[in-house]
């Protein structure tokens, strides 16, 4: 699975072994080891993700080269976060830092940039990290649930990456992208096309990498004009309907059982003249260096 990521653009792997099932820390160490042996794996960097901290110093103590951990935050307290702090710039590693303090998850731009702010002020001055080993994931929730107050969660989340770009220039932006489209599982087309437009928007904003699936990210200019208009619609929050408009040609989308989507592979007959770029990751190889604002597909290596 981390081979297929790598193959089909992944600039960077995040790895997780949190299942009941599992031993999570034997797994986590196991699977960094076996995958340090692949070359054609262990060209790209790391983000070691778990909700656990034993399994994230599993990680560490196994992985190959400069990783990221996924993640820290506030949610227990000013000391817990300082001595986790500590521990990754002792390992060497970057930090994903979560919008989430002692009253919860932010959900809103105003607590957002409050929580990142607070957690950059303590990594910075009392951590000793530097602010380009720093990765705000201010929280992306669903939207498109048929609840009032979730309508603008995508809109908060990418002006709060706006705001804190503007504050925290050396610092980066990250996210679960999958989790804004969490309404529409099992209908992958509109799923797809949500992914599409918000990328367009955040990374317009200053996302620098989201989690996704890199081998079904799809462009914006590929997308169907009117699915592209009301997946704008309900993503930017531009009208209260929004919602119901998607709902309505949601299904024309929607694959049959058993059906399969042909490869495209329509870019392989272009020139070479006109192909783009590569895109890096700003955040693969923390260093002191400024780096371009190109977007980072990272592949989700999950267990499940």
């Amino acid at each position: 699975m981390a081979r297929q990521q790598v193959e089909n653009g992944a600039q960077l792997i995040d790895i997780n072994m949190d299942e009941g099932m599992l031993d999570a820390e034997a797994a986590m160490a196991r699977f960094l080891r076996l995958i340090a042996g692949e070359p054609d794996i262990a060209r790209v960097p790391v983000m070691i993700d778990s909700s656990k901290w034993s399994v994230i110093e599993a990680g560490l103590k196994n992985v190959q080269g400069r990783p990221i951990v996924n993640s820290i935050s506030l949610k227990e307290g000013e000391a817990e976060f300082l001595r986790q702090a500590r521990l990754l710039r002792r390992y060497g590693a970057a930090v994903v830092v979560m919008a989430f303090d002692e009253q919860g998850q932010a959900d809103t731009f105003e607590r957002k940039v409050e929580i990142c702010s607070r957690a950059y002020a303590l990594l910075t001055e009392e951590a000793g990290i530097a602010p380009e080993d720093i990765v705000f994931d201010p929280n992306i929730f669903a939207i498109a649930t048929g609840i009032e107050e979730h309508a603008g969660y995508a809109v908060a989340f990418i002006e709060a990456t706006r705001e804190l770009k503007a504050r925290f220039p050396l610092a980066h932006v990250s996210g679960g992208v999958s989790n804004v489209s969490f309404a529409f599982r099992g209908n992958t087309a509109v799923r797809e096309a949500i992914h599409a437009v918000f990328l367009y928007h955040a990374i317009r904003a200053g996302m620098d990498f989201g989690i996704v699936n890199a081998g079904t990210l799809v462009l914006v200019d590929d997308l169907d004009p009117e699915l592209r208009l009301r997946v704008e619609d309900v993503v930017l929050n531009r009208r209260p309907d929004a919602t119901e408009r998607l709902l309505a040609i949601a299904d024309r989308y929607r694959a049959k059982k058993g059906e399969t989507r042909p490869e495209d592979t329509g870019w392989r007959d272009l020139p070479v003249a006109n192909a783009s770029p590569t895109p890096w990751c700003t955040a693969s190889m923390p260093s002191s260096r400024p780096t371009p604002k190109r977007r980072c597909a990272i592949s989700a290596a999950r267990s499940r």
